[in-house]
């Protein structure tokens, strides 16, 4: 799978909002769906990856467009 199935617009949410939206969106997809998310928090860049990390989910891409951050998740295979 190479493109995002889901897009979420988190910009203008602050800690810890952005996460619990990742994973509520991550839960409700199939193990190998992306989620594309754009946050602009700027605490994102530290909680997005270790969320993925600590849930067994794939930060895929991680990019910074100004003040918005832009991440790519793959949902892994077990549930969180």
């Amino acid at each position: 799978m190479t493109d995002p199935q889901t897009e979420l617009d988190l910009k203008g949410l602050k800690c810890p909002l952005p996460v619990l939206k990742a994973r509520k969106a991550l839960s409700r997809l199939p193990a190998g769906a992306r989620v594309r998310i754009e946050a602009t928090d700027p605490m994102s860049v530290i909680d997005i990856p270790h969320f993925c990390s600590e849930a067994g989910h794939r930060l895929v891409s991680r990019e910074q467009d100004g003040e918005t951050h832009v991440f790519v998740l793959e949902r892994g295979g077990d549930p969180d």
